[in-house]
């Protein structure tokens, strides 16, 4: 299981998988993040995620959201590389760097 915090440190991406806990892409499965906000949310009223990721040195971008916010997620992107993922949530922001390995 590897980690990676926010240029903010506002959340941690917890990456679980296989013995070396790579993203794949492009990906047929699942790439499985934990998404751990500093800040919880209240559980009744969850605010949704929103994740823009750019592929470094590209015009590629691809946007998901994560309708109950922060939380167990699977976050596939359609190109391997350096992508940069701008997170928002319940009115904050951060950003993280995700390596995705060629599958």
């Amino acid at each position: 299981m590897g980690h990676v915090m926010g240029v903010r440190g506002d959340i941690v991406a917890i990456l679980w998988g296989g013995p070396t806990t790579s993203l794949y892409a492009p990906r047929g499965g699942a790439n499985k993040i934990l998404w751990v906000a500093r800040l919880p949310l209240p559980v009744m009223s969850p605010s949704p995620m929103t994740i823009r990721a750019t592929l470094n040195g590209t015009h590629l971008v691809a946007t998901r959201e994560l309708p109950t916010g922060p939380g167990p997620s699977e976050v596939n992107l359609p190109a391997p590389g350096c992508w940069t993922l701008n997170l928002s949530w319940a009115g904050l922001q951060d950003q993280v760097d995700l390596w995705y390995t060629a599958s």
